[in-house]
């Protein structure tokens, strides 16, 4: 099967922080041979395979606005189609694997967000007693936000692993 090497997709992702448009996401398929469709993308986002789009206003006056995929969601179309390549069945990619990933992304990059509002809001109201001591908390807050991430991704990464496990298992025994 044809795939995107990983250091392919950690460019891309470093690329396309801010996110990727889904015509986008088809293109980098197609330059990669990789068949995949506009019909398969909104069927993995309704199925929760994915997560959604966020509508981003494009710059300009009156030009509307665009949905944007985290750029992750390349590595994830990935692993889903190598997944089913390897027999899983949807069902059991939404049971056992995937379930949780999206959220975990889109919780991320809402801590994200939340922490850029709180630093632009400290800079609004400096003044030098506070500004040390907020400056502080939001160090540690963040910290404690990327822990955060990083136990709930291994505790995804554990199941995900016993999951396979249990397949294997099961595939063997009979």
């Amino acid at each position: 099967m044809q795939r995107i090497s990983d250091d392919a997709l950690d460019r891309l992702e470093r690329e396309h922080e801010q996110g990727i448009t889904s015509a986008e996401i088809l293109d980098i398929f197609a330059a990669h041979e990789i068949k995949f469709s506009e019909a398969t993308l909104r069927k993995y986002v309704q199925l929760g395979l994915l997560p959604r789009s966020v509508r981003v206003g494009k710059k300009g006056k009156h030009q509307g606005s665009q949905g944007l995929y985290p750029a992750t969601v390349v590595r994830q179309i990935q692993r889903i189609k190598e997944m089913m390549a390897q027999d899983y069945t949807i069902e059991e990619i939404q049971r056992e694997f995937l379930f949780v990933r999206g959220d975990i992304e889109e919780l991320e990059r809402t801590i994200g967000k939340v922490f850029d509002a709180l630093r632009d809001a400290a800079k609004e109201r400096r003044s030098e007693t506070s500004d040390r001591a907020i400056h502080q908390e939001l160090s540690m807050a963040e910290r404690l936000a990327k822990d955060l991430v990083a136990k709930l991704s291994a505790i995804e990464e554990r199941l995900m692993a016993q999951a396979r496990l249990s397949r294997r298992a099961a595939a063997a025994g009979s």
